[in-house]
């Protein structure tokens, strides 16, 4: 007998009849959930620690990362750090670019999604398939037709009772959730406008070793490669535009957008732009300016603002006006909060599923990357039914040729 054969069969037995079957297991605060690392650089490593850190009853069961050297340094940390809660053995050890495979085909009841977004799609719909809850990291896809493959998987989620949890973890931030509980009861009045920032100076990147091959160098060096990471108005400002996207609780319709590559501009750092400005339209006509930049020895600033008709907020720790606040309570790590919530969801038996939520948002950034690119006004419906596939139609490590750089007015989209 197969451990989830006898946890289903206890829940049978049990009081909890009326749980789902899948979830009865968990109804006790001292039920042993098994989890799976699926992507195992420092995003995944951390994750997995916060997961442990979250709630009691957690162990690591199974990993999995497409590079050896990359499963052996995690290893290696979170045995120390996790102790007896590190529990995967060599034979639940995979590595490759169907490592996923492995970990899903364990008895893990929980799955960490932290590959390169570019994969996200395909492995949310893999793990939904083999009947695992799931955190994934942010953003969840980079084209149309990944966004539509994350709503399949959403809504097949939730007619198998399994969570879902998405890495903005601003969602989960006591701050921000008090800061938009007062927005929504209407004490910014009507909002009228907004914008958002996350302007930074430049990220890491691993310089090329000779030994691999084009794949490799690409999966290493996974943020400048629009394939991969969707650029970072995806990968990193998903952020604050999924915070006014919450504060708006509406998704933007259409969107007009500067950006370039005018600093980063050495082969090393792929084909994706330095910097974007964008304007984003709501359908009941207010707008979010939204800029994003990586660029160093320039100014830095995330945040976001939120204007209304009664006063202005940052979304998290104040309002200015008429309804003037300050948050001043304890401020848990958002980052282990978001696990903590996945963890209770599950074991009470009501999941959480963030997925058509962060893919709304996931598509907002897609949205801007695209006007950016072509110099086009471009609207959510052109995302939603786009052909635009970027993901490689044959995967394996080799020759794999880099897209050329986008030229607004000239790259064409589909």
């Amino acid at each position: 007998m197969t451990r989830r054969d006898f946890l289903a069969k206890s829940a049978l037995a049990g009081a909890a009849l009326t749980v789902p079957r899948s979830f009865g297991a968990f109804t006790q605060a001292n039920a042993t959930l098994k989890v799976g690392l699926i992507g195992c650089g420092g995003r995944g490593t951390g994750a997995a620690i916060d997961n442990f850190t979250s709630s009691p009853g957690v162990v690591l069961w199974a990993m999995g990362d497409a590079f050896a050297d990359r499963l052996q340094g995690s290893q290696n940390q979170l045995k120390d750090s996790l102790k007896d809660a590190y529990q995967v053995t060599p034979a639940r050890s995979f590595v490759g670019l169907d490592a996923y495979k492995g970990v899903l085909a364990t008895d893990v009841d929980l799955v960490i999604l932290a590959t390169p977004p570019g994969f996200r799609p395909a492995h949310l719909k893999a793990a939904i398939d083999a009947g695992k809850n799931v955190f994934m990291e942010k953003p969840v896809a980079v084209d149309g037709p990944g966004i539509r493959t994350v709503f399949e998987a959403s809504d097949l989620a939730k007619t198998k009772n399994l969570a879902i949890v998405a890495g903005t973890q601003r969602r989960h931030d006591l701050a921000y959730n008090e800061a938009m509980k007062r927005i929504h009861d209407g004490q910014l009045g009507d909002i009228v406008a907004a914008s958002c920032y996350w302007n930074q100076g430049g990220l890491w990147m691993n310089q090329r070793k000779a030994e691999w091959s084009d794949l490799e160098w690409q999966m290493r060096n996974w943020l400048y490669f629009t394939w991969l990471s969707g650029d970072h108005i995806c990968e990193q400002h998903i952020h604050n535009i999924d915070v006014v996207n919450w504060a708006m609780d509406a998704y933007p319709v259409k969107a007009v957008s500067l950006g370039g590559r005018q600093v980063r501009t050495d082969p090393s750092y792929g084909h994706i732009f330095d910097h974007f400005a964008t304007e984003f339209q709501y359908a009941n006509g207010v707008k979010c300016h939204s800029y994003c930049r990586q660029i160093d020895g320039t100014a830095s600033n995330v945040s976001e603002q939120i204007v209304g008709s009664k006063g202005v907020s940052d979304a998290n720790t104040r309002i200015t006006g008429e309804n003037a606040w300050r948050w001043d309570g304890e401020r848990p790590n958002p980052y282990m909060l978001e696990h903590r919530d996945l963890v209770a969801s599950i074991r009470a038996g009501k999941p959480l599923n963030e997925g058509r939520r962060v893919a709304e948002s996931t598509m907002t950034a897609i949205l801007g990357r695209t006007a950016c690119y072509t110099g086009k006004e471009v609207t959510r419906e052109q995302i939603l039914n786009s052909t635009e596939n970027l993901y490689p139609d044959h995967l394996e490590f080799g020759p794999m040729p880099v897209p050329p750089v986008a030229v607004p007015g000239r790259t064409e989209f589909h």
